[in-house]
């Protein structure tokens, strides 16, 4: 994970401060768990959520927009 939290999050981002850096990893934690896909988990996240099929598709930015949810509504 700490490969991870550097390469996706960290790399691309200036910090400014401890708080900022306790926000942005806070930030990155609940994007991994509740909406990053793992390839281990059958492309699932953490924590799982309902499929939706039905209705448009938006993205959500997260991080700033350096991620994105895409979500339907």
């Amino acid at each position: 994970m700490i490969g991870s939290i550097r390469r996706d999050c960290l790399d691309h981002v200036v910090v400014f401060g401890e708080q900022h850096l306790r926000h942005l990893l806070r930030s990155y934690a609940n994007y991994y768990n509740q909406a990053r896909t793992h390839l281990s988990l059958n492309k699932d996240s953490p924590i799982t959520r309902p499929i939706e099929t039905v209705g448009r598709i938006l993205p959500v930015p997260i991080l700033g927009g350096l991620h994105h949810q895409y979500v339907r509504i």
